[in-house]
């Protein structure tokens, strides 16, 4: 089986993981002691999602800020790598988010990956009082634009830019980070026509996921990156080639129904299965070698019950992640 590299969501409320520690101080213990156990147990990189209010309905439970969160959790770890899974870019100017980029990139030692997407979560726009470009060429359009304007800012001394949307002028940004040429850009999303171009052309990881039950989407997302990237020069398999794989891992005796219930939102089990998998060991062994096979070499764990605690992951590094090592 070819070589493939693991990260893996730690708890940050989002999708509700939080939800049954009442303490916020040991909420954000237990975000860190489950990104030190993902360090000791070997994964790659641990990944933050970029949201203000919980998925898929906004209540009242904590979220934790995602570059905030990524700050700290550089300095609690010291190995591992840290991402986003994906920074919104209507969240932050991009020359900011480019200096806060660089400056976590030193903080960790170069142990930053930097994931950037277009945004979707319309609501939370409007309740944090940003603009919501209305459609997703919209959206896109600001991402090509920031994503030159973040280039700029780590590897020009005075880095300008003039654009529809953005514009900078002489904008020093030092230090530029530790990572040359900079940190690896993830780009997250599938449209085939600009975002997977996008990743072809800027990018050093794409990102898909939502379909591990049907592995022809992989195949065929990957043919349309690697025209992308023939276009343009480029040896498409440069490119980190990543899925997203919503895992609920079972031992013996487990309720898949009931396990699943927080994560499942509104789809029945079946339904849920349709793009998460669902099983014990072999079944998710099974599941990630379909996804290896369909061109995939970096898998990041989701959506995984039971996180909130260090059992469930000391299980799948004991019983799935040897199979791929």
């Amino acid at each position: 089986m070819a070589p493939v590299r693991f990260g893996l969501f730690v708890p940050q409320g989002w999708i509700m993981d939080l939800a049954d520690i009442e303490d916020p101080i040991e909420q954000y213990e237990t975000m860190s002691r489950i990104a030190l156990t993902a360090e000791r147990l070997g994964f790659d990189s641990i990944w933050l999602f970029d949201h203000f209010h919980t998925y898929f309905k906004p209540v009242l439970e904590t979220t934790f800020e995602c570059w905030t969160s990524t700050a700290a959790l550089a300095r609690d770890t010291s190995r591992i790598r840290l991402g986003q899974m994906v920074t919104c870019n209507g969240y932050r100017n991009p020359a900011l988010m480019a200096k806060m980029a660089s400056t976590v990139d030193v903080l960790s030692h170069g142990r930053l990956d930097f994931g950037i997407g277009a945004g979707w979560y319309e609501h939370e726009y409007r309740a944090y009082g940003y603009e919501y470009p209305p459609t997703p060429g919209d959206r896109l359009r600001r991402l090509d634009e920031a994503l030159q304007i973040i280039r700029a800012m780590w590897t020009e001394p005075y880095a300008s830019f003039q654009g529809t949307y953005y514009q900078i002028s002489g904008a020093i940004n030092e230090p530029k980070g530790v990572q040359r040429p900079h940190p690896p850009i993830w780009i997250g999303g599938s449209g085939e026509k600009v975002t997977l171009k996008l990743a072809a052309r800027y990018g050093d990881a794409t990102n898909l996921g939502g379909h591990l039950n049907d592995m022809s989407y992989y195949i065929h997302k990957y043919e349309v990156i690697r025209g992308h990237c023939e276009a343009i020069g480029r040896d498409p398999d440069t490119l980190i080639r990543s899925a997203n794989a919503e895992t609920t891992l079972l031992r013996p005796g487990d309720d898949a129904e009931l396990l699943t219930r927080r994560y499942r939102r509104d789809d029945t089990l079946e339904e849920y299965r349709t793009h998460a998998v669902v099983g014990g060991p072999q079944e998710v062994i099974d599941t990630y070698g379909r996804l290896i096979d369909a061109g995939v070499n970096y898998i990041i764990v989701s959506d995984l019950p039971g996180l909130a605690t260090t059992d469930i992951l000391e299980y799948l590094a004991a019983e799935v992640l040897p199979a791929f090592r």
